[in-house]
């Protein structure tokens, strides 16, 4: 491809189907991702949304990597804070183990759900964020300076270490991966469009053992069909979503009909598509934003998260836009 396109999985849970029903969507896009050319294929991390049904990014991962052979897997992200550092190093290196040189851990601090599954998660403090990193690399390779802990390597060691990334999307994240001298991932359909964010961080950026450059990777949601009028139709679940998600109504992903029926007022329908952080379009709209955006935030590559009503609307939008950026054909 001309830049590095990859895709982030949330494995929705669309309306009319089960939780088993979304992850099956999930193995089987991750196999076409492999044949298309695709960079990455991550999945996300999420406890007790009805809309979503990845909580355990670590469990699915070890299924992908037996159902693909090229593509590069990894997590979008592990958040630390629900976890010892030590466990998920271990994890992250049974993964380095079964697809070696394929796997990345990508990692973040927020929760992925609500406070009572902070609670019931046991997580640690947010703000031991930092070191949590710290750790994990330290396990990772080897160098743990820490007394009590001298020796302690996450195994099964090998030849090659999970890429690890810091996710984010506020300067935090940006500041925390150029400190550490990591890759940094900006998760602009959640943060918006704040291209200062990766600015900040390559001109804080501090060469380390593990990256010389700066390596900047932006997420964006996009739904990709034959024309424009298609896509912003099938771009109407995901606005009703948000916007009852907004109203603190249940979040589930609407179905097209339901969302093609609701009544949206003309301030409703202004304010959902002036302020989406959501591209719709033909193959050639969609390659034009994304062009627009590499350029504005300096990106090395993008990462597209796709929710599309259904599952097979969903495979035919990354079939097309790898064939916008020159993959195998569609």
């Amino acid at each position: 491809m001309a830049i590095p396109i990859s895709i982030l999985d949330q494995s929705p849970i669309v309306a009319g189907a089960t939780p088993r029903d979304a992850i099956e969507a999930t193995i089987a896009l991750a196999r076409r991702a492999d044949e298309l050319g695709y960079a990455r294929y991550w999945c996300a991390e999420h406890h007790s949304l009805p809309s979503v049904a990845d909580p355990s990014p670590e469990v699915l991962l070890g299924r992908l990597t037996g159902e693909t052979s090229r593509i590069r897997l990894g997590s979008g992200g592990i958040m630390l804070p629900h976890y010892t550092a030590f466990k998920v190093a271990e994890s992250f290196r049974m993964l380095e183990a079964l697809a070696p040189g394929r796997i990345d851990l990508g990692v973040g601090r927020a929760p992925g759900g609500t406070r009572a599954v902070s609670f019931a998660l046991q997580s640690g403090d947010a703000l031991q964020f930092p070191q949590q990193i710290a750790d994990v690399l330290a396990y990772l390779g080897g160098d743990v300076t820490d007394p009590q802990l001298l020796g302690l390597i996450a195994h099964p060691a090998g030849d090659t270490s999970p890429a690890m990334w810091v996710l984010g999307s506020s300067d935090y994240g940006a500041r925390l991966a150029a400190q550490f001298g990591l890759p940094y991932a900006f998760a602009q359909f959640i943060g918006g469009d704040y291209p200062q964010v990766t600015r900040a961080y390559r001109q804080l950026f501090q060469p380390s053992a593990y990256l010389a450059e700066p390596r900047v990777m932006v997420t964006v949601a996009a739904i990709v069909a034959p024309t424009d009028e298609e896509a912003n139709d099938l771009a109407l679940p995901t606005l009703l979503a948000r916007l009852r998600r907004a109203r603190g109504l249940p979040s589930n992903l609407p179905s097209l009909a339901e969302a093609q029926a609701y009544p949206w007022t003309e301030r409703e329908k202004a304010e959902a598509f002036a302020t989406r952080n959501l591209i719709a379009g033909t193959p050639e709209t969609v390659r034009a934003r994304i062009d627009a955006i590499v350029e504005t935030y300096a990106a090395d590559e993008i990462m597209v998260v796709t929710i599309a009503p259904d599952y097979a609307t969903r495979r035919r939008s990354y079939e097309l836009l790898a064939g916008a950026f020159a993959a195998v054909p569609a």
